[in-house]
């Protein structure tokens, strides 16, 4: 399995009533492969993996494996707050088909450091898929320190770290602890480049949603090391990397699908669509330079 390069953050696309919309979620995933992204994060943050109930989750994740069908790896967003919850939820997407597990440090309940090791520990002994560790300290509101990485690294079945943390300081920390049988992917697409350039292994990116192709081409050449390049597709990208920071993720992502033909831009409770307006244009435009749109509105 390898998991590197473009690695696309999924949407989950609903109807226009709310409920999950499969064949949206089709069209994404052929996009995307179509497009050469190398893996995909089902139900992760971007997924809105807490707005779905178990039922649909399943929906979702076995959906998606089917549909991939091996061609690329389907990694399964497993985190909780809870290490129980964690554990059973790996499981499952092990159940599922699931390649690996993207596990986000326990939100809202801020544990230490060694509660950090023990509840990634736990779930690598006991999920049944190889995990990739996420650290997002704006949405868990806890750190996953580099030292706490360091120990972590050493677990057989702990396989790589997205790293939201896009810091001159955290970049250089991470990247000296990547080895071949520990990834380091970035997970913020702004500070991407410099990430790839400084050793990340590829990113699992946003962005990626809307504009495949132009991000595949991006982090191969910022992962083969050739800085012109990159620093060129880079810029590329940036005006609709920009744009996206207008709302909290994925309000802003999904402001862009309907352009592409690929679901509406609903969301669930408490999130809500963005509205129409400059925000919205400027995303609409900043896409409209890097791909052609199906639909003009």
């Amino acid at each position: 399995m390898n998991i590197r390069g473009s690695i696309c953050a999924l949407t989950t696309p609903f109807t226009a009533n709310g409920a999950l919309d499969l064949p949206a979620f089709g069209r994404l995933l052929d996009y995307q492969i179509d497009a050469g992204t190398q893996a995909v994060v089902v139900a992760g943050s971007t997924g809105e993996a807490h707005m779905l109930d178990h039922h649909e989750y399943e929906q979702l994740l076995g959906f998606a494996v089917a549909h991939v069908a091996k061609r690329i790896p389907v990694l399964a967003g497993t985190g909780e707050a809870a290490t129980s919850k964690t554990v059973a939820l790996t499981r499952r997407a092990r159940e599922l088909g699931a390649d690996a597990a993207l596990v986000v440090a326990p939100y809202y309940v801020r544990p230490t450091q060694e509660g950090l090791y023990r509840h990634f520990a736990a779930v690598a002994d006991q999920g049944g898929l190889p995990v990739v560790l996420y650290n997002v300290p704006s949405r868990t509101g806890c750190d996953l320190l580099p030292a706490t990485v360091g120990r972590l690294r050493e677990h057989p079945a702990i396989v790589g770290l997205k790293e939201a943390l896009g810091t001159d300081e955290r970049i250089q920390a991470i990247a000296e602890l990547a080895r071949p049988d520990f990834v380091y992917l970035s997970g913020d697409d702004g500070t991407a480049c410099k990430a790839m350039l400084s050793g990340a292994a590829g990113v699992i990116s946003v962005v990626a949603n809307l504009v495949p192709k132009a991000f595949r081409a991006f982090c191969d050449a910022a992962c083969a090391g050739d800085k012109a390049v990159a620093e060129q597709r880079n810029a590329g990208l940036m005006p609709l990397i920009d744009a996206l920071n207008c709302a909290p993720n994925p309000i802003a992502v999904k402001a862009g699908l309907p352009s592409l033909g690929l679901g509406t831009a609903g969301l669930r409770l408490p999130l809500v669509a963005l509205e129409d307006g400059p925000d919205r244009a400027r995303i609409l435009d900043a896409l409209a330079g890097l791909v052609p749109l199906a639909h003009a509105a």
